[in-house]
């Protein structure tokens, strides 16, 4: 599948990712691709964002491919499991086609953060019902290479692993992250 056969939903991660991250910066660049809009930025509420994500999903026309970063990431994982409950893993009508997961936060840390709505930390163990891709990195503050390794696991997804790459956003040097762009060229060229 091209870029251009998808509708590309891109989920950023706690204050929308900020200025000069790869994702508005692909955002910008694929024709086919938008952000979602997900309100309260700054202190994420967990049923808002995720309503947020299954909304924009189903009014998509095109194969969805979810694109999130670090608290994105995890909201995409909690708003699939809403979407499509227990049996997930059996349910073909989903819009959503794949999920490329970059940095997501771990538990351990998201326990920490006042800001974020605790829910978020209650992180789905059941596998998502499409092809997915975790890309983690092992010098990540927020997740251990283990951590990401094992939601990976439960996720069913592949990973990724992405060396001493930080956070894997603009202050980590991942601006452009021309990387990550030929890492989802090929994740979706093995997309049907």
């Amino acid at each position: 599948m091209r870029v251009s056969e998808a509708d590309i939903l891109f989920v950023p991660g706690l204050g929308g990712s900020g200025p000069g991250h790869w994702q508005h910066r692909w955002a910008e660049k694929f024709s086919s691709g938008r952000t979602v809009d997900l309100p309260e930025l700054d202190r994420p509420d967990f049923s808002a964002w995720t309503s947020a994500i299954v909304e924009a999903a189903a009014a998509c026309e095109k194969p969805v491919v979810l694109i999130g970063h670090s608290l994105g990431s995890l909201a995409i994982v909690h708003a699939m499991q809403d979407m499509h409950g227990p049996d997930a893993a059996n349910d073909a009508g989903t819009p959503v086609r794949a999920a490329f997961l970059v940095t997501p936060p771990s538990a351990r840390v998201l326990e920490k953060l006042d800001v974020i709505d605790p829910a978020f930390a209650d992180i789905p163990a059941a596998p998502l019902p499409f092809p997915s891709l975790v890309i983690a990195s092992r010098d990540d503050p927020y997740a251990t290479m283990e951590e990401s390794e094992s939601m990976a696991l439960d996720w069913g997804a592949q990973v990724v692993d992405a060396g001493e790459a930080g956070h894997i956003n603009a202050d980590s040097g991942h601006g452009p992250w021309p990387e990550g762009l030929m890492r989802l060229a090929t994740f979706m060229a093995r997309l049907k």
